[in-house]
């Protein structure tokens, strides 16, 4: 399963973080801007209760109508900027023109060393207010002298804040989003290049991967070309290893075989010749696999399969002349087989071979691309209009040597080999019922993009 790329794991989360930064960011700062209005309204109405407390003083009669703040808005009615005098038992004495025809605020904190006191509460219409209060004597007479101010206009001020703080805030985290995912991009563009490097390594293209890479990621590029000499090598050597000890025993089976030919024949002469027949035949299997593997195991083949099957396609026609063997030409499209040309003919051939033999008249083989899966494949099809195979025939003619028909030429070794060489490209070989109503025979077999090999 595939999972998400670097740059968009790394976009995911600088933007969950910018998204909760910013949002933290926002309500810290309306606090801070809250915090600040609040002591600002304090200290206005400290300041307006201490200029009722003078012009009280001065006047000398709490009831004089020379005390005044001259705030315009202890004018307004239902303001919530309001102050009033009374005396202790709660008689108003004097009030703002703003408090008029309303009931006084009334709290019930204690007044502290300085006879002062301050809590929030509400008016008569439902204004949340701030309310000041102070208890002094003039001229040996106790009052209570109160000043409030109007908190929903604060709670106003520092939603709108709040909401133009994350506005902006909002415009700022797209941008710093759009420059992480900029910057994402442009540090992981050296990781692109090491995958495209690697990827004309397997598409055939190049031998090894070369390129400049910043210091984090050549390690890895001379890593991986290391891992392919080394990969070459021990195949070089395995194969060695093989064919030399397949040769080395050629001789000793051949004088064996020899003897045993000219030897009477008796049980033990007998015995001797069918074992060193067997295992002169394992010797030629296996050192023929060792052949195959060291030759699709090398790095960098690719061939054009639409031309080498078109050519099949014509040297089968020529060499069963009674059959119409058809090519369908694919689209320019279609990619080159991932491996050597040579592995390619021999598949392709065995199969367009057998195809002819079978056939009653026709045999079509055509060339798909199938890009269904991550890597893509290519798909060589070949079909016939003979009898066909049944399920059962179909697995059982590609063991190694089984022949269905023994009147037919061959060895019955071919679908075995493209079997084998199918296996060793990570490929695939099935037979099924074709639409001309024979055999159908799909190959299917790694795709490289198109070019120089």
């Amino acid at each position: 399963m595939r999972q998400r790329s670097i740059a968009t794991s790394l976009f995911l989360i600088s933007g969950i973080w910018l998204i909760v930064a910013l949002a933290g960011t926002a309500f810290l700062l309306s606090g801070l801007y809250s915090q600040a209005l609040d002591t600002g309204l304090s200290e206005t109405l400290d300041f307006h209760l201490e200029t009722l407390v003078g012009r009280t003083l001065e006047a000398g009669d709490p009831r004089s109508d020379a005390i005044d703040l001259g705030d315009p808005r202890f004018d307004r009615p239902a303001s919530g900027w309001y102050w009033a005098i009374r005396d202790p038992d709660g008689t108003v004495l004097n009030l703002s023109p703003s408090l008029v025809g309303m009931k006084v605020p009334v709290i019930s904190a204690p007044f502290d060393d300085t006879s002062k006191r301050t809590a929030a509460t509400k008016d008569d219409f439902a204004t949340e207010i701030r309310v000041n209060e102070r208890e002094v004597s003039v001229n040996g007479e106790k009052l209570r002298i109160l000043v409030t101010g109007n908190l929903d206009e604060i709670f106003q001020l520092v939603d709108d804040f709040r909401s133009q703080a994350l506005i902006v805030l909002g415009a700022v985290g797209v941008m710093l989003a759009i420059m992480s995912f900029v910057v994402a991009r442009i540090a992981l563009r050296p990781i692109n290049q090491l995958r495209t490097a690697v990827e004309r390594v397997r598409e055939g293209e190049s031998e090894s991967v070369t390129g400049t890479f910043p210091r984090e990621i050549a390690p890895l590029a001379d890593e991986v070309n290391q891992l392919l000499n080394s990969n070459a090598q021990i195949i070089e050597r395995a194969r060695s290893q093989v064919g030399n000890l397949a040769h080395g025993l050629k001789t000793p089976l051949a004088v064996l075989r020899n003897e045993a030919n000219a030897a009477p024949k008796d049980g033990l002469s007998r015995i001797v010749l069918s074992e060193s027949d067997k295992m002169t035949q394992l010797v030629s299997t296996y050192l023929d696999r060792a052949r195959l593997a060291a030759r699709t195991a090398i790095v960098g083949k690719k061939a054009d399969a639409a031309i080498l099957v078109s050519r099949l396609a014509r040297v089968m026609q020529k060499l069963h002349p009674d059959r119409n063997v058809e090519f369908r030409r694919p689209d320019a499209s279609l990619p080159w087989f991932r491996g050597d040309e040579g592995d390619l003919e021999e598949m392709a051939g065995n199969l367009l071979d057998n195809a002819c033999k079978w056939a009653t008249k026709n045999v079509r083989v055509s060339l798909v691309a199938d890009r269904r899966e991550a890597s893509p494949m290519l798909v060589v099809r070949v079909e016939d209009d003979g009898n066909g195979l049944t399920d059962e025939e179909a697995s059982k003619v590609l063991r190694r040597g089984v022949r269905l028909d023994e009147k037919t030429p061959g060895s019955g070794l071919g679908l075995d080999i493209v079997k084998e060489l199918v296996d060793v490209y990570g490929g695939s070989l099935q037979l099924g019922r074709s639409e001309l109503g024979g055999l159908r025979a799909e190959l299917r077999l790694p795709a490289a993009r198109p070019g120089r090999n």
